[in-house]
C-alpha cells in the first residue's frame, strides 16, 4: 500500500511541471473583421498581436477570417476572445455571448460616416443632397458591414422610400470597401457605399483614379467600429485580465500603430454606445 501511495505521489510530482506549460501556454487570440485587403489586414493586426503580446505578459495570436459572419461565429465559439468589430457585427457578437463587453473604439469612430461614390459616366456630383441615384447599379460591400452595408440602406431607403433591390437596376455586395471602390472606379457598378477612412486612406496613396471616380454624398455621423472582448476572459486568464486589456488598447500611442487602422487613439467604448445602431439593423429588418 505505502508502495502504491508513492508511485502516485512521483505521477502527480512529475505531471505537476506539464500542468504548469499549459497554463503557461494559454494563447489570448483576436480577429478583425476583413474590411480591406487581406494583405493590409495581416501587416496591421500582426504588429498589433506583437504589441499586446508584450504589453499583456501572455502569448498572443492574430487570426484573419474571411468574412464579417466568419469573425462573429469565431467569437462566439470563443475562437477568439478579442475582436475588432464594426458596429453591427459587433452588436451581433454580443448577442450571441452575453456578458461580453464594447472596451474600446478609435477617437474617430464616436463620429464616423459612409461616402457614397459613383463612376463618372453617372455625371453625378458632390451634393449636400441625397443624390439621384434610382435605377442605377449600386453596390454595397460586405452584408456585414456596418459603414458599408447598414447605414447606407438605411438611409436609401429613408430618402429613396424603396428597398435597394426595387430602387436600383442591380445591387451588389463587393466583400469590402478596397473592392466597393475597386468596382465602381471600374465602372461594374454605377454607385456603391465605402467607409470614409478606408477611401481617405485609398486617396492618399494614389489608389483611386478621382477622374473616374468621385464621393458625391456623406451620411450624417454614426458610432462605428470598436474592441470587443468575449465575456469570461478573466476566469482563462486571471482576475482584472479584460480590464487591463482594455487600458493597453487605450494606452496604444505609437504612431506607427494607430496609422494603421488609420486612428488616432483609441478612447472609451460601452456596449450602450452601440444601440443606435441595433435600433437602425431591427428597422432595416438585419436583426429581429
Amino acid at each position: 500500500m505505502k508502495t502504491l501511495i508513492i508511485l502516485i505521489a512521483l505521477f502527480v510530482l512529475t505531471l505537476s511541471p506539464l500542468v504548469s506549460i499549459n497554463v503557461n501556454a494559454t494563447t489570448f487570440t483576436f480577429t478583425a473583421i476583413p474590411d480591406a485587403d487581406e494583405s493590409q489586414l495581416r501587416t496591421r493586426f500582426e504588429k498589433v498581436a506583437l504589441y499586446l503580446e508584450k504589453k499583456l505578459g501572455v502569448k498572443v495570436n492574430y487570426i484573419p477570417v474571411k468574412s464579417y459572419s466568419a469573425a462573429v461565429t469565431a467569437f462566439r465559439n470563443n475562437q477568439v476572445q478579442l475582436a475588432w468589430f464594426g458596429g453591427l457585427s459587433g452588436v451581433q457578437a454580443r448577442r450571441l455571448v452575453p456578458g461580453s463587453q464594447a472596451i474600446a473604439q478609435g477617437y474617430e469612430d464616436q463620429f464616423f460616416k459612409s461616402y457614397f461614390i459613383a463612376h463618372y459616366s453617372t455625371g453625378l456630383e458632390k451634393s449636400d443632397s441625397f443624390p439621384d441615384i434610382s435605377q442605377k447599379t449600386f453596390t454595397f460591400g460586405s452584408k456585414g458591414s456596418t459603414s458599408g452595408r447598414l447605414m447606407p440602406q438605411y438611409y436609401i431607403e429613408q430618402h429613396l422610400q424603396k428597398k435597394p433591390q426595387q430602387a436600383f437596376k442591380r445591387v451588389g455586395f463587393s466583400g469590402d470597401h478596397s473592392r466597393t471602390i475597386a468596382q465602381v472606379q471600374a465602372g461594374a457598378y454605377q454607385v456603391g457605399a465605402v467607409n470614409y477612412k478606408v477611401w481617405e486612406t485609398a486617396l492618399a496613396t494614389g489608389k483611386i483614379d478621382t477622374n473616374k471616380v468621385k464621393v458625391i454624398w456623406q451620411t450624417p455621423a454614426y458610432t462605428d467600429y470598436q474592441w470587443t472582448i468575449r465575456a469570461g476572459v478573466d476566469a482563462n486568464f486571471g482576475e482584472g485580465f479584460a480590464d487591463k486589456v482594455q487600458a493597453v488598447l487605450l494606452n496604444m500611442n505609437n504612431p506607427k500603430l494607430l496609422n494603421s487602422f488609420p486612428r488616432s487613439s483609441f478612447v472609451n467604448a460601452d456596449n450602450k454606445d452601440f444601440e443606435p445602431v441595433l435600433d437602425v439593423a431591427k428597422k432595416i429588418g438585419l436583426i429581429d
